[in-house]
């Protein structure tokens, strides 16, 4: 089983770049931790705003290391978070089967 989380982020009007210039500084770092299985960031075609992420990891403990990471307290809640009108998470496990 493993530890999935859905995150949406809706950058202010005008700040779209400033993040899409974060989540880039996000990406290897994040999928070069210990826990992390996969991590994809998505922005919607048709709204330059709109954010999307897929992680996957070992477990709860590996997302809040995450959480806890240089490079996301940088680049995360440092530059990009500040800058989003909306920031929503979905929390999932896998189904094994």
């Amino acid at each position: 089983m493993s530890y999935v989380v859905a995150a949406k982020w809706v950058a202010k009007e005008g700040e779209e770049q400033a993040v899409a210039a974060a989540v880039a500084q996000l990406v290897e770092p994040s999928r070069a931790e210990p826990g992390m299985l996969y991590y994809q960031a998505h922005r919607d075609p048709e709204d330059g705003r709109v954010f999307f992420f897929y992680e996957k990891y070992t477990g709860p403990d590996s997302y809040q290391a995450h959480l806890d990471s240089e490079h996301f307290a940088a680049h995360g809640f440092g530059d990009a978070v500040p800058r989003l009108a909306e920031r929503e998470r979905a929390f999932y496990e896998t189904i094994d089967l």
